[in-house]
């Protein structure tokens, strides 16, 4: 009888926690309270050239034009603990589902022309050698033939995002486990992880050598 009773007391328990992460991501965002609450963003996503220093130097991502349902998703990873980094833990704990959705709204609009998307419909040609590391995950399935056309909103945009930071990015899917810079995706480890570091770092090149969506605005304070 008691197991009975935990056992439904747990399933309900998991129903109210999956119906409120459901009802979470279905959060409207707000583009102008957006806009209100990124203080703590323009420091550093809104100065042109600005460098992190960890886990190594790199630019920090373009999150101007990028996929407001990426955003939230990114938001949501680094607040539960599945994405490891000091920093945006740190903020991404501080805000609620609602800001999360107004700040993600206000991203995916802002540098974009009335919204619309601006990145060609094919991506440059890359070299033979670049070609067969992107066809072996079949990257393109995912985010696009232009790879600024992802088939789900809730994945990057990637084609025109910093190669530094796409290569962090990757090697941090690899370390999934790593307490400090992982990045818990069972999806892109696996890909990640089919790639030597040099491998990743040519295809990172690739795709930040073509046009995309996504910019560094600069905030008026800091041009």
């Amino acid at each position: 009888m008691m197991n009975t009773l935990l056992s439904t007391l747990f399933v309900l328990a998991v129903s109210s926690v999956t119906a409120f992460s459901v009802q979470a991501q279905e959060l409207k965002g707000d583009a102008k309270a957006g806009e209100g609450i990124n203080a703590m963003c323009i420091g550093c996503h809104g100065i042109k050239g600005y460098q992190a220093s960890f886990p190594e130097v790199y630019k920090v991502p373009m999150i101007s034009g990028q996929s407001a349902k990426y955003i939230a998703s990114s938001l949501n990873a680094y607040k539960k603990g599945d994405r490891k980094h000091p920093s945006m833990r740190a903020i991404s704990v501080t805000l609620t589902d609602q800001n999360i959705a107004d700040l993600s709204a206000y991203y995916s609009q802002h540098g974009l022309p009335e919204g619309q998307s601006t990145a060609p419909k094919e991506a440059t040609a890359p070299s033979a050698q670049v070609a067969a590391l992107l066809t072996k995950a079949n990257c393109a399935s995912c985010h696009g033939a232009n790879f600024s056309s992802p088939i789900d909103p809730s994945y990057p945009k990637i084609g025109g995002q910093h190669a530094d930071y796409l290569f962090v990015a990757l090697k941090a899917y690899k370390n999934n486990a790593n307490q400090v810079v992982g990045r818990n995706n069972a999806i892109m480890a696996g890909m990640a992880k089919q790639y030597t570091n040099a491998e990743l770092k040519l295809m990172a090149n690739y795709l930040a050598s073509m046009e995309g969506d996504m910019k560094v605005v600069p905030q008026s304070r800091f041009r």
